[in-house]
């Protein structure tokens, strides 16, 4: 990952100070620093090259190769024989990885931005791009790129954010304790969200009480008067408060809930929805996405727009504006099928609100609904269980016909068949070497009309299915 400072060069003296090390001898102190990288192959003479310790890779064994891509600064836990002969500014810490959370932090204290942080189990990307969406139509807005919400990628963000932004919005992920707390003290958020609470990543932390915990971390970094908005439905969410912050609720279920969304339409390809708050109600609401868990992330991204003091109207229309992203519930039109592409993650909420979608678009359309289901993966020992759950919401669901990939997924297959269900077939993951004849196996199952699916983590790959039955 590589990213430009926003608000220019700075001296490597400079920099060394703000990540809390020291300069080696001195060297390189005048050298003008205009960005940060943490791969040595984007490396250059405007770039600090940050060499981070990982569970696979060592970036320090990198040095070398970001000198001679021309780097003059970098910043390290121990210099060496290379920097010594190159010359090149060393700024020295005891851990880069923290070092870079405190630059950031320090680099945000100059900037006077307002920000929102995103996190939970399913669905924080969405609600990001939604809340992003909301804001852009009355402040000049920014929202972390991709899936940069790790404790690398979202400090660096924050390195990017341009002076003149009004509002930021920070997705969050984590996959252990502390992550989110180092986050949220990095960025010292206005405003946090947990969209939900479910099972994933429930392999490190062995229960949705500890992950409920971890989530809550957010609060750790919030700003004193800040807003913490939750999901009003989620049992572990209630009863949330204290007396720095305020909480506010989202809500399906609960009329009582600070906002409340009903009425909920699922059209061929977008959803209606009505909201009620305590200064009024909004009738008709759009979102180009389909299902109930999508109403969700709108609820919260209408809620942070109410906050911010935005215009009912104004809102109504950030919503409108909000597309699917990349891999997430993308429906197009395949030959003679229609086709959901939901291949980015999955867990077995996720999974189950996807069966949802596939159950409404194809009622719609008058096809079969036919679900293309493969791993869940980071579930630990409850994996086998989590997956035969799913497959007994596939055959409740009435979906006309399941084919599973790879092996946890053939315990979907298990729980549906046990449902008493009898159009499921299994097959191998996707690899390079079968994902043609996989995909040849699919077109001889599905027929005109057929609404196909397909969900599973992105280890598995189903999207190179997908990419064939184009083909």
């Amino acid at each position: 990952m590589k990213v430009k400072f926003s608000k220019g060069a700075i001296r490597a003296d400079a920099l060394a100070e703000l990540f809390g090390g020291i300069l080696r001898d001195g060297r390189g102190a005048e050298i003008p620093v205009g960005g940060i990288c943490t791969d040595s192959r984007e490396a250059d003479q405007d770039t600090v090259f940050c060499a981070l310790r990982g569970a696979r890779t060592d970036g320090h064994e990198y040095i070398e190769n970001a000198l001679a891509a021309g780097c003059r600064c970098v910043l390290c836990e121990q210099s060496n024989a290379a920097l010594e002969t190159a010359g090149a500014a060393a700024i020295v810490v005891k851990d880069t990885e923290l070092a870079l959370a405190r630059f950031a932090n320090a680099y945000r204290q100059g900037l006077s931005y307002k920000s929102v942080a995103v996190t939970g189990s399913v669905g924080k990307t969405t609600a990001k791009e939604m809340i992003a969406s909301v804001l852009e139509t009355s402040f000049s807005t920014y929202k972390t790129a991709g899936n940069h919400n790790s404790v690398i990628g979202m400090p660096m963000s924050l390195l990017e954010i341009p002076s003149d932004t009004q509002w930021a919005v920070l997705e969050m992920g984590m996959s252990g304790f502390g992550e989110i707390e180092r986050l949220s003290i990095v960025a010292e958020p206005n405003v946090a969200v947990i969209t939900n609470i479910g099972t994933a990543h429930i392999e490190m932390l062995g229960s949705r009480e500890n992950i409920c915990r971890a989530k809550l971390e957010v609060l750790c970094g919030l700003q004193e008067g800040g807003t913490l908005i939750l999901n009003g439905d989620e049992p572990l969410l209630k009863k949330i408060g204290g007396k720095s912050y305020k909480t506010l609720y989202v809500s399906l279920e609960r009329e009582n809930s600070d906002f409340f969304a009903n009425n909920i339409r699922v059209e061929n390809g977008y959803t209606l929805f009505d909201i009620t708050w305590k200064h009024g109600k909004e009738c008709d609401l759009r979102i180009n996405v389909m299902g109930r868990h999508n109403v969700y992330a709108a609820s919260f991204a209408f809620a942070v727009g109410i906050l911010s003091g935005m215009e009912p109207d104004d809102i109504r229309l950030g919503l409108s504006r909000f597309s699917s992203a990349g891999l997430r519930q993308h429906i197009e039109p395949i030959g003679e099928w229609t086709v959901i592409a939901d291949c980015y993650n999955a867990s077995p909420e996720s999974m189950i609100a996807s069966l949802e979608v596939l159950r409404e678009l194809s009622r719609k359309t008058g096809g079969r609904s036919v679900a293309v289901l493969g791993d869940m993966l980071e579930l630990g020992a409850q994996s086998c269980a989590m997956h035969q759950r799913v497959g007994t919401k596939v055959a409740s669901l009435g979906i006309d016909l399941l084919i599973t990939l790879g092996e946890r997924g053939r315990r979907i297959a298990v729980g549906a068949q046990r449902m008493g269900m009898q159009a499921v077939y299994s097959l191998d993951a996707p690899s390079e070497s079968n994902r043609r004849q996989i995909a040849e196996q699919l077109r001889g199952w599905l027929k005109s009309g057929d609404v196909v699916l397909f969900k599973a983590s992105r280890g598995i790959k189903a999207e190179q299915i997908i990419e064939e039955l184009k083909e």
